[in-house]
């Protein structure tokens, strides 16, 4: 009589049997988990957290960081029990085209210009080193989840790239309809899922175009901790700001909607099946 199979085996059989589906289930599943971490964190600590985020370092700690530390913990223990560091963090296996290094400019264009916009007074040096430091918390667990996790499972399961960026894409906007929990009102969940999709876009071609994932974690990472300090909060837009650096990086959102077009026409090719590698 044979031994039954041990949790951990059937998650890995499961996992890499690849597919749009099993990408689902295992996004549903962390962000349960990392939802009840703020929750449970708001309820624990409620008296440390102010009313604006980035009022303090207390607030911002105990409103985003900590559960993002707690999110990024279980991602790398998924992917350290399916043993998929090499082919998540390693060459990609579908070669990038030199158009694709559009995105990336894009996005490097929008940070700085939103770093240069920034009045940094309105904040204490601690919030503004805290903010980039959970930024690459955000840079880490998104992308490692949507650019990592998912596009592997959706090539595994022999996805065209085409199909495989937009998906990933989708699964990415998604995402970020939990916002709803934290009591975001829907139109502005829905305007930041639209963004969110043409934004996850120009990742993956930014995942194509450098071919490791280190690269769209850290632009990332960068991304978000520039727009809430230049726009004063998270999901806030720079509608009505009179800062000239703050509005030319509000109007690159045009540029990722084009690319997002183009890339539904250029995209081409399809992972090689010996290319993705076994944990």
């Amino acid at each position: 009589m044979s031994a039954p199979e041990s949790t951990s085996n059937r998650f890995k059989r499961f996992m890499e049997c690849g597919g749009l589906w099993r990408a689902m289930v295992f996004i549903a599943v962390y962000l349960a988990l990392y939802t009840g971490a703020g929750l449970l964190a708001g309820k624990l600590f409620d008296d440390r957290i102010g009313d604006e985020p980035f009022g303090d370092t207390s607030t911002l700690f105990f409103e985003l960081t900590l559960s993002l530390l707690v999110g990024s913990a279980l991602l790398l223990a998924a992917v350290a029990a399916l043993r998929w560091f090499q082919p998540l963090f390693g060459r990609q296996p579908v070669r990038g085209r030199a158009w694709m290094w559009i995105a990336p400019a894009v996005v490097v264009l929008a940070i700085v210009l939103r770093a240069a916009g920034t009045d940094y007074g309105r904040y204490s040096a601690g919030v503004i080193v805290l903010a980039y430091a959970t930024g690459l918390l955000i840079g880490f667990a998104e992308e490692i989840l949507a650019r990592g996790i998912a596009i592997h499972m959706l090539r595994r399961a022999g996805y065209s790239e085409p199909a495989v960026m937009l998906l990933s894409s989708l699964l990415f906007a998604l995402m970020h309809a939990t916002n709803l929990i934290s009591g975001q009102a829907l139109g502005t969940v829905l305007l930041t899922m639209g963004f969110t999709f043409v934004f996850g876009i120009a990742m993956y071609l930014s995942l194509r175009a450098t071919g490791f994932l280190i690269w769209p974690m850290l632009l990332h990472a960068l991304t978000d901790p520039s727009t809430f300090l230049a726009v004063g909060g998270i999901d806030e837009t720079a509608a009505g700001t009179s800062n000239t650096f703050t509005t030319l990086a509000g109007a690159t959102l045009p540029a990722y909607a084009l690319i997002a077009i183009l890339s539904l026409f250029l995209v081409r090719g399809r992972a090689q099946p010996e290319k993705l590698m076994q944990g």
